[in-house]
């Protein structure tokens, strides 16, 4: 299944947020989201995801979800959502309860999603028991538990410090290898931008519109081993943010 956004545009009150945004999201590719702050990047996300309707324009599901899909589109966002009462397996099982599944389906899934996040052994721990890398990674159990065709990701990584980003970079990198899944991720990270995106959009400062998209033809496994041609393709991304960056935090400040 593809996501499709064609010439949307939305304002809060009087403030025009984003303008004319005409966006593919192909079936099993990561989109990343780069720009200035204040954009519109989440707006964005959200409206792929259906909580907000855009003033004008239209968001498109084009084609099937993959067979055993239980929700087309789920959220990854920064702040986990964990259910501090629920164990690891308990908050994976929340996304599954409302779906017609008898305990040993749910309990499969549940196993088996564990299992790929690295997190089997944590199945009856409370959230205040983990590490903020181990709590993303159940928030990432979680979305990948309802077989979705897009994952929609609102900074997903940026509450985590540099060594547990990197290693839950390699962790979405393995997920995807073994078992390809479309997404948006939203970022002010380039870094992670250039290590997961198989395209990469850039927004302008608000009202934020389509500037740029780039390709990136590196396979995602050998991105580890391609940093000096991947720095360059997040120098030409910040030499193309640079001054409206600037501008927005102006604008931001000024406020």
């Amino acid at each position: 299944m593809d996501l499709r956004l064609e010439k949307v545009s939305h304002h809060y009150g009087a403030t025009e947020v984003l303008r004319d945004i005409t966006l593919d999201v192909p079936s099993g590719k990561i989109v990343c989201i780069v720009g200035p702050s204040g954009c519109g990047k989440s707006t964005l996300l959200r409206m792929l995801g259906g909580l907000e309707r855009p003033d004008q324009g239209q968001v498109l599901q084009v084609g099937a979800p993959p067979a055993g899909c239980l929700n087309p589109l789920t959220f990854i966002f920064q702040d986990f959502a964990l259910l501090p009462w629920r164990s690891v397996r308990g908050n994976v099982s929340l996304v599954l309860e409302d779906h017609p599944l008898d305990r040993a389906a749910r309990g499969a899934i549940i196993d088996d999603v564990l299992s790929r996040t690295k997190l089997a052994e944590f199945g009856d721990a409370l959230p205040k028991q983990l590490s903020g890398g181990m709590k993303q990674r159940v928030a990432i159990a979680r979305a990948l538990a309802v077989n979705p065709a897009v994952m929609l990701m609102d900074e997903p990584l940026s509450a985590l410090d540099s060594q547990t980003r990197e290693l839950l970079m390699d962790d979405l990198v393995s997920l995807w290898t073994r078992a390809p899944f479309g997404a948006v991720y939203v970022t002010h990270n380039l870094a992670e931008a250039v290590r997961l995106g198989h395209r990469i959009v850039v927004l302008s400062r608000r009202p934020g519109q389509v500037r740029e998209v780039v390709s990136i033809d590196m396979p995602l496994e050998d991105r580890r081993n391609g940093l000096a041609e991947l720095e360059t393709q997040q120098k030409i991304l910040w030499d193309m943010m640079r001054e409206e960056a600037m501008a927005a935090d102006a604008e931001l400040v000024d406020v």
